[in-house]
């Protein structure tokens, strides 16, 4: 309870203070007068409820009159609570309920009350006993009072053992040993060490008394027994007046004993006593000992003060533990610390010399000045283990035996203080630290490690990775934290530590460059690939798309924010509402333009994350109303723009990150571009920061125009959706200013200006414009056409505010410029430069013939006239220039397929954070590096297609392209070489790669009957369709539908089957080249005709080429969504476009394995109906054909593309071919089928498939092998009819290098198979070898074998395979004479015996008789005329012991 005085009026009589002065009796007098006026009290006691206990006591009969009573007075304005600096537990009050509480009572009885009497206090006095204390007489001395003495006077001598003791400690200690009378001590006395601890420690009685230990027996008691007096038994808890006299007894009986054993029966006492006590209690008596021998000098000087010594002795030594942790952390040279620990220090050793004249230093206490010595040179750790990594407040590396001085700040007090810098620890400290500075560097210093990490300099030095072990030490909340800190520096550290975690400058600077590419405006999402999101999605393939989104939204949701932030940093800073607190950081604390900046940037890389987090950060309160009003203002400060300016604030400012913000921003979708556009006023911006030439704009020259290029951007992607057209017609002037002002480039191009980069970007920016204007423009007509014929009740779209009028006329004024830009491509230097804008000019004149061709308004043959003089007059006489030749050539360098490590990821990236890993820039021989062709060629190829497909008369003009040899050679490598796996690093290049050789095959499509050489290539460009077709990415729905339903089927780029093939498959299995023949003519269950050869399958197969593309097509009908939104970009339908952002990466669209897709498919369409409780027992004639024109398309790309299959394994393929039996009950029964399945088993067993062949391994979209062969088995079992080819899928799993469970699951749980597994030797396409060697080793499977021959349930006619099989590993092992376990040795004997007591004497016959494999034989094998001699001998052994000695004769 807290009591409070609150000051009252007083009355008219005011009585006067005590003065100093003023004796006792005064003071009574006043007291009297005060009581006698009654008057009221000039302060009043007012009870306060305790705000621990949230209640008050309102009666006096509650409270507890205790005797201790205290008023406690409380100032005004002073709270009642001190804040507290750091949390604390809560403290219980000490006078709880025990205030004085003041009523109407009379002030006198009132102090009467709470006077307490001397007795009341007297009478809780207890008295320590001191019955068993020695009683002392004082020193007599002449004096009336005792001298008084200065602690300068006495002469310390008494050297402190261990621990350290004040200047007054020690020389108390040198009075009261002075003081002493001078008596001398005992022998016994002066020993400090104790017997028993000798006999647990007796290497320190060795080094404490080396001469005893030389001296002869009659000094065996000296040696060991070294203390009179006992040092662990100290008699204090018996509770008794002779209790020393009882431990002294007790240790004078311990002596006794020990004196009467001999050494050794000590040493094994020992040795006992050691192995029954606990190591802790060994430990803490050792612990005595040490102590005690450490403090025997000062033990000699006090030991007439028995009780000091027993305290001294409980001291624990100072840095034992201290060396002990150093030596057993493996991380400091023990040597140099023992020396370092062990060196006195004097005034050599101190950089200021302290003097006698200085307060307090005539006596100097090193120890304590310790800490200005100097520091050690540093020296490298002579460790295997790593050395901790320190940092320089540049966040520099700094080497671990780097000398660096100590005015630089970077040595400190802490761990290793000799060595400058800090490590990650002691920054992760620091940064929590309650001074701002401390705080403030701590996050600095962080953020340009990370800087530095994410650059890889610090790839080489330290092992793993920076980032992510600050990522796993909570280094994200912490700046989460540090952001929300009141301070503004502490707050602008954080943001720029945040930066340089997510905002990669230039990964930023790549893409603002392929912006103008083809189709570069639309980017992958910034999502990471997780594993676990991507195991939830499989078991929720039944979801609709929307299902899905929402049941990962609300998993999300209740996830904490560390386990989201784990896979996903974004997603885990927007979990904890990051954009209100910095919306509130811009729009309040206004701070500085670097952190406004760095703010802007991080809001950028969250909009790439997600259409998600562009919704996030539009729905924002007040964000991007406080962007757009304080970074892209109408108009500012004109003084902004002069030179030499120094902007302190931005606000009120145009900013360019703030328009980039806006245009990746509307990016997201269409839905927030028209956001930005209405609610927003974007409009006006646009208009504003477009309208003016950039050196107009009162901006520094740079910043004017990347706000120009920018505004360009946010327009291109509003036009990219078919909005923000109406603007064209406002700004058409200023538009066609622009344009005739781009050839003046040309005339600066030869200048090194810094300015002209940026120039042709903003150039390239307006151009891509231009192409998204002129797309829209081209749909007017077709949406009008379907707005006056389309129902009411059908979605509607306007037609946009631009007609083809409108647009057609800036067409002129590109392919001038164009022309002119073309006649610099030999400058290598000046084309670098602007190959940006040419290659825009090109995707331009693409898109606008595209369009122009559609148009009813435009003449067809005006059209084809234009297109015939640019073929003429530009493109042909580029294509013959000698710098084309070199572009071309440069295509396999500068490849991504042909480089994999080009797009490989950085040293620190983390799959958290996606990033491009361009930090630190890509090399020049680079798909995006200064160098590359590839955009150029890309857009010259997509303007050849499109005027090709205009006007088909003109494909022969362009024979030359395909012709070049570093086209061809980069086809060639880049088929054939493995891709690199699809990261986000890769993924963005790879793209924009397979853009290029998805035009280069079409033009090799259209030139297909047009040249005559083509067919020299044809395979070529067929094999790269198929290998295209396997690695296109989400977002090329579009590519993958054109190449299935043009190229990969197209009967013209299958040569063979008109050339001979066929025919040239026979004969290679006439001549047993190619493949076994053996299954060439396998048995079936059904009744058919003969079988077909190869030859004649491939020549069917060839036929029902368009029926194989129909089936495939139909097979990734479950693609159509995603394909729609792809037709709509490729095909320039603006209207339809949704977002710019494309699919997140998960891998291909298609997987490795799509020409088996049909089978897979129908597959599970059947398992799911027979989960559901469905049975399907015949199946349709169209899956018939389903099945059969699957299995033809893998058997012409198995004999002629089959470089195409290698990436999927053989046991993936068989796998595959499988699902047939395990599809409906008969379907492999039909005749096409089990053809064309026995024709591909064929292949599959040849000696390098069979070699390949790994069941063991993870197969791709199997989760289990032994499962599936279950099902095989069980499949067998019920609907096999001892089929041959199926009883050859069932065989070919049990090869002896396979799993042993597979043979264990036939011969021990479906022998029931045995009897039906009738597939004959000569049919059998895989040698026998394969089974039986090498020898098998598993006991179980042995007795397996010889189970189910002896009991006849695998017979040689039943099953001749495994018949042959058994028997080969059953003589092998009972003929078996290496050293094995006994179990082993006892089995195959037993074995033996069972074997030679057979009744079936053609079973024991070919058990003891068995010799070689031998494929002619019927058998399979080959038998014995008579047994060796040694197998005879090793029987008759066998059989003698068997019999006791009285074996049978044995015929042989």
């Amino acid at each position: 309870m807290v009591s409070g005085i609150s000051p009252q009026k007083q009355d008219d009589k005011m009585f006067s203070r005590p003065k100093p002065g003023e004796s006792e009796a005064d003071l009574i007098h006043f007291q009297n007068q005060f009581l006698a006026a009654r008057a009221s009290p000039a302060v009043k006691i007012v009870k306060k409820a305790d705000k621990r206990k949230g209640e008050e006591r309102n009666t006096d009969t509650e409270r507890p009159q205790l005797q201790d009573s205290k008023d406690v007075v409380m100032l005004d304005d002073f709270p009642d609570i001190l804040p507290a600096l750091t949390p604390g537990p809560p403290k219980k009050s000490k006078i709880k309920s025990a205030c004085v509480h003041f009523d109407d009572e009379d002030p006198e009885e009132r102090l009467e009350n709470h006077d307490q009497h001397i007795t009341a206090v007297f009478s809780k006095i207890i008295e320590r006993d001191t019955s068993a204390e020695a009683v002392t007489m004082p020193v007599p001395t002449g004096d009336p009072f005792p001298r008084i003495f200065h602690r300068s006077e006495i002469k310390s001598e008494v050297k402190v053992g261990s621990g350290r003791k004040s200047i007054f400690a020690q020389k108390m200690a040198a009075r009261r040993a002075a003081e002493k009378p001078a008596t001398a001590p005992s022998a016994e006395c002066t020993q400090i060490a104790s017997a028993s601890l000798d006999v647990l420690n007796p290497e320190g009685s060795a080094e404490e008394a080396p001469e005893a230990n030389s001296s002869n027996g009659d000094n065996k008691a000296d040696d060991v027994f070294i203390s009179q007096r006992p040092c662990i038994i100290t008699g204090e808890g018996l509770g008794c007046q002779k209790s020393e006299q009882e431990a002294q007894a007790i240790h004078e009986e311990n002596l006794e004993k020990l004196q009467s054993m001999s050494q050794e029966e000590i040493l094994k006492e020992q040795e006992r006593l050691l192995a029954q006590l606990d190591p802790s209690l060994v430990a803490f008596l050792k612990s005595r000992r040490s102590g005690n021998v450490g403090q025997k000098n000062e033990i000699k000087m006090e030991q007439n003060r028995p009780e000091e010594f027993v305290e001294s002795l409980t001291v624990p030594q100072c840095g034992v533990g201290t060396s002990l942790s150093m030596q057993e952390s493996g991380l400091e040279e023990s040597g140099r610390r023992d020396e370092n620990m062990k060196m006195e220090i004097t005034d050599d050793d101190l950089p200021v010399k302290p003097r006698k004249e200085w307060i307090h230093m005539d006596n100097v206490e090193f120890e304590k000045l310790e800490w200005m010595k100097d520091l050690p040179s540093p020296r490298q750790k002579k460790t295997k283990k790593g050395m901790q990594a320190r940092f320089s407040l540049k966040g520099d590396l700094i080497p671990a035996d780097a000398d660096l001085p100590t005015h630089l700040g970077l040595h400190h007090h802490g761990e290793e203080a000799e060595r400058a810098g800090y490590s990650l620890q002691e920054l992760f400290h620091l940064s929590r630290s309650q001074l701002i500075q401390q705080r403030t560097l701590a996050l600095q210093v962080l953020g340009r490690i990370v800087q530095k990490a994410r650059a890889g300099e610090f790839a080489s030095s330290l092992k793993g990775s920076v980032l992510r072990l600050l990522l796993d030490a909570g280094f994200l909340f912490l700046l989460r934290f540090s952001l929300d800190d009141a301070v503004d520096n502490v707050m602008a550290a954080s943001v720029g530590a945040l930066r340089a975690l997510l905002v990669s400058s230039d990964d930023e600077k790549y893409l603002d460059c392929t912006f103008s590419w083809y189709q570069g405006m639309a980017a992958f999402p910034f999502v990471p690939n997780n594993e676990e999101e991507e195991e939830e999605e499989e078991e929720e393939e039944e979801l609709t798309g929307t299902e899905k989104s929402q049941n990962k939204k609300q998993k999300d949701e209740n996830k904490p924010d560390a386990d989201v932030a784990r896979y996903d940093v974004v997603k885990g800073l927007l979990k904890t509402r990051i954009q209100h607190r910095l919306r509130y950081i811009l729009e309040v604390v206004r701070p500085v333009p670097t952190v406004v900046l760095d703010i802007l940037h991080i809001l950028t890389r969250i909009a790439r994350h997600s259409s998600e987090a562009c919704i996030q950060l539009l729905d924002c309160p007040r964000l991007i109303e406080t962007i757009v009003r304080e970074f892209l203002p109408t108009r500012w400060d004109p003084h902004v723009a002069e030179p030499g300016c120094l902007l302190t604030s931005l606000h009120g400012v145009a900013c360019a990150a703030a328009m980039k913000f806006i245009r990746v921003l509307a990016s997201g979708g269409r839905n927030a571009t028209a956001r930005l556009l209405n609610k927003f006023e974007m409009k006006s911006r646009l208009i504003r920061f477009t309208a003016e030439d950039p050196q107009d704009l009162l901006l520094p020259r740079e910043e004017a125009i990347r706000l120009n290029t920018e505004a360009f951007r946010l327009w291109a992607v509003a036009a990219g959706y078919g909005q923000a057209c109406d603007l064209y017609r406002d700004l058409y002037p200023v538009l066609v200013r622009i344009l005739q002002s781009l050839p003046e480039l040309l005339s600066t191009s030869h200048e090194k200006n810094p300015m002209f980069e940026l120039s042709v970007q903003r150039a390239a920016a307006v151009v891509t414009l231009l192409v998204n204007v002129t797309q829209t423009a081209g749909c007017t007509v077709e949406l009008q056409a379907k707005l006056s014929s389309s129902c009411e009740d059908s979605e509607q779209i306007p037609p946009p505010p631009v007609s083809w009028n409108q647009v057609s006329g800036l067409q002129p004024f590109l392919e001038t410029s164009m022309k002119k830009f073309l006649q610099v491509i030999s400058w290598t230097e000046t084309w670098q430069i602007l190959q940006p804008l040419t290659t825009t000019y090109m995707i331009y004149l693409g898109v606008y013939y595209s369009a122009c061709s559609q148009q009813p308004s435009v003449n067809p043959v005006d059209c084809l006239e234009e297109l015939e003089r640019l073929t003429s007059e530009v493109l042909q006489p580029l294509l013959s220039q000698p710098a084309m030749h070199s572009m071309w050539d440069l295509l396999r360098p500068c490849s991504a397929l042909c480089n994999p490590l080009s797009c490989s990821p950085a040293p620190e990236s983390v799959f958290s954070i996606v990033s491009l890993s361009c930090t630190g820039g890509k090399p020049p021989l680079s798909l995006v590096g200064s160098k590359s062709p590839f955009p150029f060629l890309t857009a010259l190829l997509f303007l050849i297609n499109s005027i090709t497909h205009i006007h088909k008369g003109l494909i022969s003009k362009y024979s030359s392209v395909l012709s070049f040899e570093g086209l061809k050679d980069y086809l060639h490598q880049s088929w054939q070489t493995a891709p690199p796996s699809v990261t986000p690093a890769s993924a963005w290049m790879l793209r924009h790669e397979y853009h290029l050789q998805y035009f280069a095959l079409v033009l090799a499509r259209k030139m297909a009957g047009t040249c005559p050489d083509y067919s020299r290539h044809a395979s070529l460009y067929h094999c790269v369709a198929m290998a295209l077709l396997s690695r296109l990415l989400p977002g090329s729905e579009h590519l993958a539908y054109e190449i299935l339903l043009d190229l990969a089927f197209n009967p013209e780029f299958l040569l063979e089957g008109k050339t001979g093939g066929p025919e040239a498959a026979d004969f290679s299995d006439i001549l047993h080249l190619g493949t076994s023949a053996k299954l060439s003519q396998p048995g079936s269950a059904a009744a058919s005709s003969s079988k077909p050869t190869r030859g004649a399958l491939l020549r069917d197969s060839y036929q029902n080429l368009p029926a194989i593309r129909s089936c495939y097509l139909s097979h990734f009908v479950h693609l159509q969504p995603a394909l729609v939104h792809s037709q709509a970009s490729y095909q320039g339908r603006n209207y339809l476009i949704q977002s710019m952002l494309l699919p997140e990466v998960r891998g291909p669209i298609l997987p490795s394995d799509w020409p088996f897709f049909p089978l897979i498919s129908l597959y599970n369409k059947v398992t799911n109906a027979e989960t559901r409780g469905a049975v399907l027992n015949s199946l349709p004639l169209d899956l018939v054909n389903t099945v059969t024109w699957n299995l033809q398309w893998v058997l012409l790309l198995e004999t002629w593309r089959p470089k195409t299959l290698q990436t999927i394994p053989t046991a993936a393929k068989l796998a595959r071919l499988m699902c047939i039996f395990l599809t409906g009950s008969d379907l492999f029964l039909e005749a096409p089928i089990h053809c064309y399945t026995a024709a591909l088993l064929s292949m599959y067993c040849q000696p390098k498939a069979l070699d390949s062949l790994n069941l063991d391994a993870p197969l791709p979209g199997l989760a289990s092998f032994h499962d599936l062969y279950i099902s095989l088995l069980e499949q067998f079992e019920g609907v096999s009819f001892g089929d041959p080819l199926f009883g050859v899928f069932v065989l070919l799993p049990l090869q002896k290098r396979f799993s042993v469970h597979l043979r264990l699951s036939v011969f021990g749980e479906h022998t029931s198979i045995l009897r039906a597994l009738g597939v004959p030797l000569q049919q059998f396409p895989v040698p026998l070898e394969r089974y039986t060697s090498p020898p098998e080793d598993n006991l179980n499977l042995l007795r397996h074998y010889f189970r189910t021959l002896v009991t006849g349930a695998l017979r040689n006619t039943w099953c001749p395979v495994l018949y042959v099989v058994a028997v080969a590993h059953v003589n092998s092992f009972i003929f078996s004479q290496d050293s094995t376990t006994q179990e082993a040795d006892a089995a195959r004997k037993s074995m033996l015996r069972k074997t030679w007591l057979l009744v079936d004497e053609t079973l024991k016959k070919h058990l003891l008789y068995y010799r070689l494999l031998n494929a002619e034989s019927p058998l399979g094998f080959d038998l014995y005329e008579q047994l060796p001699p040694i197998r005879l001998k090793y029987l008759q052994m066998v059989m003698q012991k068997d019999n006791k000695g009285n074996a049978p004769v044995l015929v042989s």
